[in-house]
């Protein structure tokens, strides 16, 4: 397994764009459906339909937001340490934060007004049959309380989805934020 740790100063593998050196080209069937799943997936957490997110996680799902450090020098391209994080959760976690928000969460209520705008997606094939490597950009507005102004956050994630008997299910993602001391009063939110 490649150690994909970016922070420390001996690492060499810093991941940058898609892994996968085969890449499903942009406009092909797989690529329109995975697609359309994350679009499908940005209106289910802006629309606050727990249920229907989860639908889309695989059992095995592993989600992660590593912290994001503020480097120069000869490290500084190795700005994400992932050794610690903003979230660590497993498809078991996601399912009590999701029910928890669905009743009452603190920090969600009254729920955000949210709105998810996902971009620059580059898929590539893994070696695992029916599995993908999915790059996308995240943008989230975030309207909290009767605040005038939003709070916004930017990202790159790194995902793997997978075809369940035609259904694509994500198994891994890693959100990389553009941000090294977060603008948002918590990440209450799903990215």
């Amino acid at each position: 397994m490649i150690d994909r740790s970016t922070a420390s100063a001996d690492q060499s593998a810093i991941v940058r764009g898609l892994v996968s050196k085969v890449r499903v080209p942009l406009g092909s069937e797989i690529y329109n459906r995975i697609l359309e799943t994350l679009y499908d997936e940005a209106a289910a957490l802006d629309e606050r339909r727990f249920d229907d997110w989860v639908a889309m996680l695989a059992e095995d799902l592993v989600y992660t937001a590593p912290i994001r450090l503020t480097r120069n020098g000869v490290n500084k391209d190795r700005d994400v340490m992932r050794t610690m994080m903003h979230f660590d959760d497993t498809y078991e976690s996601l399912l009590l934060r999701t029910g928890r928000l669905t009743k009452s969460a603190w920090a969600e209520d009254p729920p955000s007004r949210t709105r998810r705008f996902v971009t620059n997606v580059r898929v590539g094939e893994l070696d695992a049959p029916e599995e993908y490597e999915v790059i996308s950009y995240l943008y989230v507005e975030r309207s909290r309380l009767s605040v005038p102004e939003n709070e916004q956050t930017s990202g790159e994630r790194r995902d793997v989805w997978r075809n369940v008997g035609g259904v694509y299910k994500l198994a891994r993602r890693e959100i990389i934020l553009d941000q090294s001391t977060l603008s948002m009063a918590n990440l209450a939110i799903f990215l």
